[in-house]
């Protein structure tokens, strides 16, 4: 099933982690991409298939719901079953289900195919991170290989933009679809060859079956209930009922694994400061940033007049610069500075880019007053992403791997639908307000929508230096020490909190 010379993950030569690292961003790229790039699609999906406006949000819920809802089973079936296995069978899923999408002839069909795409891309993402932690040991090599990972996620968001306007302008929207049938086939060619045989502690080391159907189902819930928000506003009956629904669930799933004899997740792995404190960082600054990346798209197209393709391209310098942030900096600023001090600068960065859009005016121009804050956001953002991604996986052992990556997936998940859902309502709100005290010609909608924005660029300022408060207080400097160390996963699951230091956890 694979090549032998990744049979010993962390102990393969060089070459052989590089190509399974290159799998496994190649893999996370085309999902992160399938994340946005039906964003700009959806008008000619909705001619074509006549969808109801109310329900054309369902083609991105869908994937959404069943995205975030599978992330921390699919980590665990991973160390169960073997995460290669997970990965392999998320990438024929996903393949398969894009295949069904491009051929849809109808809403309910496309919103189905949607769905279990989004199960695909749970079982795939899930796993990826453990198993690049589980190639890389070394603390220097680790660090590089997180960098790419991040960045590839990072690019991917903005990359789909583009490429969803290119693709449904020059051919049809099918295409968006189309387009991951060769990428998927050939990711799981190559993966086939060169992942690391990964057998898994086997199902009956850990096989709670009511801890799985608990957890899913309050993270659909959850996701539901935030991606809903839009439509039905947040004091609605079906946004406080699954609210509700989630919030019961999930304090179930906790008693659960704490009685539980083999819990799907160690409790200990959350009584981590280090662990718990980057989730929580990452769950405010992703908000931000999801919100940002929105927000921004629609003031270029609504306020400015751009065409969905030239708001993607925009985006670019941002991407541009977090990739060479965090694959010629980010690393080597870890190992001298520590995961910890890194993160600092980068949300720093990060809430200063978002403070400096709160002042966009309703006649902006794109090189005087969003680039620079692109590039700030973009110095920033490849500083955060891969310090958090160390910091998040650090009580990771071999055993947890996956769950641990499964968990790290689900907060970034978690994070982006509330920011989209609170950012893009904020400003909606606002707009609105601001239209009806005037209620005069166009140029005063104009006013309304960046006055609407301005607003939602405040609250991000706000969510990223709420992460700032977390890792100063939660991430304590000890922790991004021994993060620093770049120590081996433990082979035994209990020794997880042993490699984290008391003032850890």
């Amino acid at each position: 099933m694979t090549d032998s010379g990744t049979r010993q993950g962390g102990r393969a030569d060089p070459r052989s982690r590089g190509l399974a690292l290159a799998v496994l961003c190649a893999a996370t790229l085309m999902i992160i991409l399938d994340g946005t790039v039906v964003t700009v699609a959806l008008p000619s999906i909705q001619r074509d298939l006549g969808f109801a406006p109310a329900s054309l949000t369902w083609v991105l819920n869908a994937y959404m719901i069943a995205f975030g809802g599978l992330l921390l089973l699919a980590g665990r079936l991973g160390d169960l079953i073997g995460r290669s296995r997970v990965f392999l069978a998320g990438l024929a899923v996903f393949t398969l289900a894009s295949l069904a999408c491009g051929l849809a002839g109808s809403p309910e069909f496309l919103i189905a195919a949607r769905f279990v795409q989004g199960a695909g891309a749970a079982l795939v993402s899930a796993v990826s991170l453990g198993m690049i932690t589980g190639l890389y040991t070394e603390a220097r090599e680790r660090g590089r290989a997180i960098a790419a990972y991040s960045f590839t996620g990072a690019a991917g968001a903005s990359v789909g933009l583009v490429l969803g306007g290119i693709l449904t302008q020059a051919a049809s929207w099918h295409w968006i679809f189309f387009i991951n049938l060769p990428a998927g086939v050939a990711a799981a060619l190559a993966g086939l060859r060169v992942l690391p045989a990964e057998p898994g502690a086997g199902l009956r080391a850990g096989a709670d079956a009511l801890g799985a159907v608990l957890v899913t189902g309050g993270l659909m819930a959850g996701v539901y209930a935030l991606v809903g928000t839009a439509q039905h506003g947040w004091l609605s009956a079906p946004a406080l009922g699954f609210g509700a629904l989630a919030v019961l669930l999930l304090a179930a799933f906790v008693l659960r694994q704490a009685r539980a004899a083999r819990p799907l997740l160690r409790l200990g792995i959350l009584s981590s400061r280090t662990v718990s404190g980057a989730n929580l960082a990452q769950g405010l600054v992703i908000a931000a940033a999801f919100g940002f990346q929105v927000l921004i798209v629609l003031y270029m197209q609504r306020v400015l007049g751009y065409s969905p393709a030239a708001a993607g391209l925009g985006l670019l310098p941002t991407a541009v610069v977090i990739g060479m942030v965090s694959l010629g900096l980010s690393a080597r600023l870890a190992v001298r500075f520590g995961p910890r001090n890194v993160l600092l600068a980068g949300l720093l960065l990060v809430a200063a880019a978002l403070a400096l859009l709160a002042g966009i005016p309703v006649h902006g121009s794109y090189a005087a007053h969003l680039l620079p804050a692109m590039l700030v956001f973009g110095a920033g953002g490849g500083l955060t992403l891969p310090a958090l991604a160390m910091l998040g996986m650090s009580a990771a052992t071999p055993a947890d791997a996956g769950i641990v990556s499964g968990l790290f997936n689900t907060t970034q998940q978690v994070g982006a639908a509330l920011g989209v859902a609170l950012l893009s309502t904020l400003a909606a709100a606002r707009s609105a307000h601001l239209a009806a005290t005037t209620g005069r010609p166009a140029a005063v909608t104009a006013a309304a929508l960046t006055g609407g924005y301005r607003l939602a660029f405040v609250v991000g300022a706000g969510l990223a230096a709420g992460a700032l408060v977390v890792a100063l207080t939660v991430l304590r400097p000890a922790c991004a020490g021994r993060a620093r160390a770049g120590q081996a996963p433990a082979a035994d699951p209990r020794a997880a909190s042993e490699r984290v230091p008391a003032s850890c956890g």
